[in-house]
């Protein structure tokens, strides 16, 4: 009996998510109570029942333009592309990224390695939307999400995309609803929106909103990840695909959970310019360098959720690598660190060892020659609450590390890695001041139950 109550214990999932998709406690300050959405959005989530176990909740989530949008996307580098990547690829390049109207979703279902027939069911998921918005030619991005290798129940789809289209809305309650229906092993469904204005138009408002879901198989190279943007603002497409390049950058591609690459992972962002005024057009002028900053803060809060939200996570930490002589050699430092599982499973121990930060940097592969000098080298960790760092390694020399004030430290649910290559308090600048930040998840007991059922 003992052993039993044990193996009952161990299967308690105190991270992930319920089987009656409640949104846990300590996920709710996640979830906003109200939003400003753009002008000329609509959106529903629709139960389908994709997987035959769910029979209630949204799984079908469908994102629609009143007017015809610029349209820009982001895909994995899998080299087993899922069907739904090939297709909305092909849509986004056949269009040059214009006049594009609908965004269509389903969970539960990856449609990924599923050969020809997989490309027929992703084709005629956007041509039924199409469909419902009197359009003959493909106007629809479609992404799925769900376990690889199955064929997705295509007639139940398409049957329930007339009920999505018709319960198309506004509201924050029908924004927040969509959200959910693209959730799988996510916890809480992860939706943002702001306001901003651009420097030619000052007393004209626009609205931003996203969409994202991930939660295992995070370390995008744009992990099963996906993210729909929306925008009123009038932005042309060329403009459109290098202002979300380089936001997903230092974003969607700065977070990882457990270091894999999904055959999924889309990021797409769609501008109807319903709002008015004039189009961003030339990287050069002020609105698309205010735009940028707009947009890669928007996408780095909205990635940041997928962490959170990590299978089994219990720590959202940051890992900051300053003073590289390049922002790419920082950016791979800063990566070997998110998913090194030694460095991951000592934060949810609690565990200030830093031996494994450092190993992690000293065997990135790919960086500028002379980046990495141990006697240049400093690792702290920053508290969250703003006070003193705690110093580990201060140029190559090891501190006294107050285990006691670590211990502290490491039972917060954030935290801050510092990693300075260019010689920490002494100031030394000859290695250049580019900055590089990711942001990652620990790994817990949970994670690996989690996946060790995932379709079972």
């Amino acid at each position: 009996m003992a052993a039993f109550a044990r193996m009952v214990k161990g299967q308690v999932r105190n991270y992930s998510a319920p089987l009656d998709m409640a949104i846990p406690a300590s996920k709710q300050k996640y979830i906003p109570s109200s939003g400003s959405y753009p002008k000329g959005f609509l959106v529903s989530g629709t139960h389908v029942g994709v997987k035959a176990s769910n029979t209630k909740f949204p799984d079908l989530a469908l994102i629609s333009s009143e007017t015809p949008c610029s349209a820009a996307a982001v895909f994995t580098t899998n080299k087993f592309q899922a069907a739904p990547v090939q297709v909305s690829k092909k849509t986004l390049q056949s269009r040059q990224g214009q006049g594009i109207r609908s965004v269509v979703i389903n969970s539960g279902c990856a449609n990924a390695v599923t050969g020809k027939g997989g490309l027929e069911d992703a084709v005629n998921m956007g041509k039924k939307v199409d469909e419902c918005n009197g359009l003959s030619e493909p106007s629809t991005i479609v992404m799925s999400t769900g376990v690889i290798g199955q064929r997705l129940p295509i007639s139940k789809i398409l049957n329930k995309i007339p009920t999505a289209h018709e319960s198309l809305a506004s509201t924050h309650d029908a924004w927040l609803t969509t959200a959910r229906a693209i959730c799988t092993t996510d916890t809480f469904p992860k939706l943002l929106s702001r306001t901003f204005t651009l420097p030619s138009s000052p007393g004209r408002t626009y609205s931003l909103a996203g969409m994202t879901k991930g939660a295992g198989m995070i370390h995008p190279n744009m992990a099963t990840l996906l993210g729909v943007l929306c925008t009123d603002a009038p932005i042309d497409p060329s403009a459109l695909q290098s202002l979300l390049m380089h936001a997903v950058s230092r974003s969607f591609n700065s977070i990882s959970v457990d270091g894999d690459t999904s055959t999924n992972d889309t990021v797409a962002i769609l501008a109807n310019g319903a709002a008015g005024g004039a189009p961003i057009s030339s990287p050069a002028s002020d609105d698309y360098t205010a735009m940028q900053d707009i947009l890669t803060s928007f996408a780095q809060s909205l990635s940041q959720l997928v962490v959170r939200d990590g299978e089994g996570a219990t720590k959202f930490v940051t890992v900051r690598v300053q003073n590289s002589p390049d922002y790419e050699s920082a950016r791979l430092i800063a990566s070997t660190i998110a998913r090194s599982p030694l460095v991951k499973t000592a934060l949810y121990g609690r565990d200030a060892n830093w031996g494994r930060i450092l190993c992690a940097i000293g065997y990135t592969q790919g960086v500028a020659p002379g980046t990495v000098v141990p006697e240049r080298t400093s690792v702290s960790f920053k508290p969250v609450d703003g006070s003193p760092v705690l110093k580990l390694l201060v140029n190559g020399e090891p501190e006294q590390v107050d285990e006691e004030r670590a211990s502290v430290i490491l039972q917060e649910e954030d935290l801050e890695i510092v990693v300075d290559l260019g010689g920490g308090e002494k100031g030394e600048q000859g290695l250049g001041g580019e900055e590089a930040v990711y942001w990652f998840c620990d790994f817990s007991h949970e994670y690996v139950t989690i996946n060790g059922d995932y379709r079972t």
